[in-house]
């Protein structure tokens, strides 16, 4: 037992050397500036055209949406999310919760915005305008 104490003391020794020498470097500190309140969260390229449907789910977007979700649904920091998001594509939030969504409102689940109200004096017919819209631009922005 005495002769294994000799050689683990000088491994042990050896590896602190080596872990002292070779470890990274800390990354440094990310910057404490956040962006300001109101900017746009993502990037959003537009598509050449909108259909007929989506320029008026622009409009109504425009009208009702923007305020939180930015304009052309690239969020507001500090008021909603982007809708042109991966959170947002087809197969995870279908068209009908978007419908739900506008009706009865939803609870804070992805995002750190709060709880989004109902939205009152929205029609189906304009929650279906304005889901033509996010497609189109989700569809530019490669989100399918």
């Amino acid at each position: 037992m005495k002769k294994l104490i000799l050689p683990l003391a000088g491994v042990a020794i050896l590896a602190v050397g080596a872990f002292t020498l070779l470890k990274p470097e800390p990354a440094p500190l990310a910057s404490s500036s956040s962006p300001a309140e109101g900017a746009p969260i993502v990037a959003v390229t537009l598509p050449e055209t909108l259909s007929s449907d989506a320029q008026i789910g622009k409009r109504a977007f425009d009208g009702t949406c923007a305020t939180c979700h930015g304009e052309n649904a690239a969020g507001k920091e500090g008021f909603g999310p982007p809708l042109v998001h991966k959170i947002y594509e087809p197969s995870h939030h279908g068209d009908m919760s978007f419908l739900l969504a506008a009706q009865r409102g939803v609870q804070a689940h992805h995002w750190r915005f709060g709880d989004m109200p109902p939205q009152e004096g929205v029609t189906q017919g304009d929650v279906k305008a304005i889901i033509a819209y996010v497609r189109e631009l989700q569809r530019a922005n490669g989100t399918n």
